[in-house]
């Protein structure tokens, strides 16, 4: 049971901090700082990928029969992180927009 928490704990934080870097690239595009707000995009991919990786190992443990039990402390993980790839999506998105708004911008 340890070893189910520690991963669950693993996959909470990194896609909690993930989803942090997707709002603040958000931000920052809004202040029109491109540059911080690609940065921070690859912050939050660097930290989204460590938490599907330990995601990734329930799974494969799953498929070879050890399936861990699902508990809310489970859950409530891989729900941060749906969360923070739904937030990866719309930073993408709103990055976009506030570049194009940004080009169009009279001088």
């Amino acid at each position: 049971m340890q070893d189910l928490e520690l991963i669950a704990f693993q996959i909470i934080s990194n896609v909690g901090s993930a989803r942090s870097a997707f709002v603040n690239a958000i931000r920052a595009a809004k202040a029109g700082d491109f540059a911080r707000a690609e940065k921070l995009i690859e912050e939050g991919e660097t930290d989204f990928l460590a938490g599907h990786k330990a995601h990734q190992q329930l799974l494969t443990d799953e498929a070879a029969g050890t399936a861990a039990p699902v508990t809310l402390l489970l859950a409530h993980a891989e729900d941060q992180l749906m969360s923070a790839e739904a937030f990866k999506i719309l930073a993408r998105e709103f990055i976009d927009l506030y570049q194009r708004v940004e080009e169009k911008a009279p001088r």
